[in-house]
């Protein structure tokens, strides 16, 4: 049941988890400049998830980088250290989603940031659901999660991960479509690397949605 719960409100996790952040940008930026706001919100949401899914996209790009096996890509995601390719892709993605945000006018961006965590952690639950786990550890905490969802967890997760996007209004379409794009895309080189994912890769497909939804939205609403 817990498991199941987990998949259920992922989504309405990254709601709060958005909405959080949303509020820390409102607060910092009535008396400090956009900039220092959506830095001071970043670190709120990275503060308040532990680091989780930052630290999944560092482990999956050290090991998808730098191993050439199935057997060495999961080898290197278990070492605690961080490599150039994960050290290099946190920074672009950190980096990224800064940039992005601050193209946000103030009276847009929280609905942004509610959106984009909500959605991006349902794009997770669908590599979750459509491909098997690699890894054959008993005690992994990811394993077990498909076998004890139900149907009707999943449409709670799939209403919930879309419904922020009516805060966003039209922008929001690009945005959903390119991160059906990109998680699309980062299933099939899963599947075509390890056959399956693992917890990294479930933290990686949060943090290349959310930042593939700020793009989608951002190039929707302030064309170039």
């Amino acid at each position: 049941e817990t498991l199941e719960g987990a998949i259920r409100y992922l989504p309405v996790v990254g709601a709060f988890v958005g909405a959080a952040g949303a509020a820390i940008y409102l607060l910092v930026r009535a008396v400090l400049p956009a900039g220092v706001a959506v830095a001071l919100s970043m670190a709120a949401t990275v503060i308040i998830t532990g680091a989780l899914h930052e630290d999944g996209l560092a482990d999956a790009a050290d090991g998808l980088g730098g191993g050439l096996s199935r057997e060495r890509v999961l080898a290197i995601m278990k070492d605690p250290h961080v490599g150039v390719f994960g050290a290099t892709s946190l920074m672009l993605a950190l980096l990224l989603k800064f940039n992005l945000l601050l193209a946000v006018p103030t009276s847009r961006l929280p609905a942004m940031l509610i959106a984009a965590h909500a959605l991006s952690r349902l794009a997770a639950v669908g590599v979750l659901m459509t491909l098997p786990y690699v890894r054959d550890e008993e005690r992994s905490r990811a394993k077990p999660l498909v076998t004890a969802t139900s149907g009707a967890s999943l449409v709670v997760a799939v209403v919930t991960g879309l419904a922020p996007l009516a805060l966003v209004g039209k922008p929001a379409l690009t945005g959903a479509g390119c991160v059906v794009a990109v998680g699309l895309l980062w299933r099939a080189w899963l599947r075509h690397r390890l056959g399956g994912y693992t917890g990294d890769c479930l933290g990686a497909a949060q943090q290349l949605t959310e930042i593939a939804f700020y793009v989608g939205a951002d190039a929707s609403a302030f064309p170039h």
